[in-house]
């Protein structure tokens, strides 16, 4: 799998060296990525990440059309500077005239969703259910964040409780 997507991100680059009759350094090529994106491009780092997942149960559109976009966000912002937007016209430009592929923004594979962990905190009032906080926000407040109640002012405090939702 690996080999085949960085082929087709090797063949999309002399692709677009044909077409602007420039060189583009290429980048630095991840497949750890998980969730919903099938893919994602770093400007900043010159890097791509791809979802393994997503690309197994999709391996001839991924290779088509979405190791493609990827790519295409490298080189819009190459040709035209980091301050285009992400799926602007310079973007859709390269997607149509330099690859001849319809510049679509999202994907439509489909993606296993599980159960997410919460975890559960209390304010001071008393009526109030508990708040079911996701793992981000549970990580920030170990790092010393506070999240506050908009009703009693109170700081919420851990219960020791989690949920899967």
């Amino acid at each position: 799998m690996p080999n085949l997507i960085q082929n087709r991100v090797e063949e999309c680059f002399k692709i677009a060296e044909n077409y602007f009759q420039r060189s583009f350094t290429r980048p630095e090529i991840s497949f750890k990525l998980r969730g919903q994106k099938a893919g994602v491009a770093h400007i900043n780092e010159n890097r791509l990440r791809f979802n393994p997942t997503l690309y197994v149960g999709n391996p001839v559109h991924f290779l088509q059309h979405t190791v493609v976009h990827e790519v295409a966000h490298l080189v819009s912002y190459a040709v035209y500077g980091k301050h285009i937007r992400a799926h602007g016209p310079q973007w859709q430009a390269v997607m149509r005239d330099v690859y001849s592929l319809p510049a679509h923004r999202c994907h439509s594979y489909p993606v296993q969703s599980t159960a997410k962990i919460h975890y559960l905190y209390k304010c001071q009032c008393r009526q109030r259910e508990p708040f079911a906080l996701s793992g981000q926000r549970h990580a920030r407040i170990n790092k010393g964040m506070s999240y506050i109640c908009k009703l009693c002012g109170a700081k919420l405090m851990y219960l020791n409780e989690q949920v899967r939702r």
